[in-house]
C-alpha cells in the first residue's frame, strides 16, 4: 500500500512560485553578468550587521533564541508599539504561510490583485483556499474592485500590497485608511509593505495598532540587503500575534540573522544612503527605458517596470534575450502588466551592463 497524501497535497502542481536566478545559471550553464531581476538589495547589508554576524557565527553551534526577545524589543522601539503586537519570521514568506495556515480552511475564499505576489497565492493554495483575483487599474492595485470582491465573496483575507510588486506603484494613505474604514470586520486585511522602507513618512498609512482586522508584514530582505538571511516581520493587533504562537516554527530563526539584523536596526546612516543610491538608479534606469523609446511605470520601490509598448510576447522575447547576454531581469504575468518587464537596481556597473545590452534585446526581439 502505498502513503495516502491530503486531497489538497494531491490536486496541487509540484512547482515553485518562483524560477531562481541559480537554476537559469544552471540551465545556461553560465553565471549572470548583473543579477537585477529578484529586488535584491546589491548594496549589501550594512557593515555594522556584517561585522556583528562574523563575531556570531562561532556560536552557530547555538540554537538561536526562540522569543527572537532583542530583535522584537527593537523592532517594538522603531514602530513604537509594544513588543506584543511584533511576531518575527523566516521573511514575509514564511509569515504569509503562518497566516493562511491560521485563517484559511478548505473552500475559504481570498482576495487579491491578479499579478500580484505569487508566493502568498502558493499559501492559499496549500490550504485549500479559494483565491479571486482582481485586475489592476492603471498598473495600481485597485483598492474599490478589491473591496466590492472581497464583500461579493465574504472573503477571509484580503491580500494588499503596498508599494506593490511587480509594478512598484502605490496607493495613497488616504485610499488604504478608506479601504480599512469599509472593510468587514470578519475579512482580515494583510498589507504587505516590503518595500515601505523607500517610501518617505508621508506616504505610509497611518493605521491603528488596535486595529483587530490588519496586519502588516515587513522585512529585511530589501533596503537592508539581507534577503539570504530570511528575517520577516509583522505588525498587528496583540490577539492576531499571539495566534502566531501556537503555530509558528520557534526555532525557525538562526543566531547569525537574529543579530544581523538587529545590528541592521542600529544604522540609519547606512539606510539612509541606500535609499538614496536606489533613487539615483532608479533614475538612470528610467533614462535608458526613453533612450530606447521605451516607457516606465514610476516606482516608489527598489526595481522599475520597463513598457517595452508591445505585448507579452515581445516582453518575453527582451527578456530571453536579455537572459541570453547573462543579464537577469524578471517580468510580470499576468496581463496587461506582462507588456513590461522588470528591472531591480544595480551597482553601477551592473546597469553599465543593461545600458549596453537592452537595446540589442529589443532589436533582436
Amino acid at each position: 500500500m502505498s502513503i495516502k497524501y491530503t486531497n489538497i497535497v494531491d490536486g496541487l502542481p509540484a512547482s515553485v512560485p518562483f524560477v531562481g536566478p541559480e537554476a537559469q545559471e544552471r540551465t545556461l550553464n553560465q553565471v549572470f553578468k548583473a543579477r537585477i531581476g529578484a529586488n535584491e538589495s546589491v548594496f549589501g547589508p550594512s557593515l555594522k550587521a556584517v561585522m556583528a554576524m562574523q563575531k556570531e557565527i562561532i556560536k552557530t553551534w547555538q540554537y538561536g533564541d526562540p522569543e527572537n526577545y532583542d530583535l522584537i524589543n527593537a523592532l517594538a522601539i522603531k514602530h513604537k508599539v509594544s513588543p506584543k503586537n511584533i511576531v518575527v519570521g523566516e521573511g514575509i514568506d514564511g509569515l504569509l504561510g503562518y497566516l493562511v495556515r491560521l485563517i484559511i480552511q478548505k473552500g475559504d475564499n481570498v482576495v487579491t490583485t491578479d499579478g500580484a505576489y505569487p508566493t502568498f497565492n502558493y499559501h492559499v493554495n496549500g490550504y485549500g483556499g479559494c483565491l479571486h483575483k482582481v485586475p489592476f487599474k492603471n498598473d495600481t492595485e485597485d483598492l474599490e474592485n478589491l473591496l466590492n470582491k472581497v464583500i461579493e465573496t465574504s472573503a477571509k483575507i484580503l491580500y494588499v500590497s503596498n508599494p506593490n510588486n511587480p509594478m512598484g506603484t502605490i496607493n495613497t494613505p488616504k485610499a488604504i485608511e478608506k479601504l480599512i474604514e469599509n472593510l468587514p470586520k470578519s475579512t482580515l486585511l494583510c498589507l504587505d509593505e516590503a518595500y515601505s522602507d523607500f517610501l518617505p513618512t508621508n506616504l505610509i498609512p497611518n493605521i491603528s495598532i488596535n486595529q483587530s482586522n490588519v496586519i502588516r508584514m515587513r522585512t529585511f530582505s530589501k533596503a537592508y540587503g539581507m534577503a539570504g538571511l530570511r528575517v520577516g516581520y509583522a505588525i498587528g493587533e496583540q490577539n492576531i500575534i499571539l495566534n502566531f504562537e501556537k503555530i509558528r516554527n520557534h526555532f525557525g530563526m538562526c543566531r547569525v540573522s537574529q543579530v544581523g539584523a538587529l545590528a541592521a536596526l542600529d544604522d540609519n546612516i547606512f539606510i539612509n544612503d541606500v535609499i538614496q543610491r536606489v533613487g539615483s538608479a532608479r533614475k538612470r534606469i528610467s533614462d535608458i527605458a526613453l533612450s530606447n523609446n521605451c516607457k516606465f511605470v514610476n516606482s516608489y520601490t527598489n526595481f522599475i517596470a520597463i513598457d517595452c509598448l508591445k505585448d507579452d510576447v515581445f516582453a518575453k522575447k527582451v527578456l530571453e534575450n536579455l537572459i541570453k547576454k547573462r543579464i537577469f531581469v524578471r517580468m510580470p504575468y499576468s496581463f496587461p502588466q506582462n507588456r513590461c518587464i522588470r528591472v531591480t537596481v544595480g551597482l553601477d556597473k551592473d546597469i553599465d551592463l543593461f545600458e549596453k545590452y537592452f537595446p540589442i534585446a529589443l532589436k533582436e526581439s
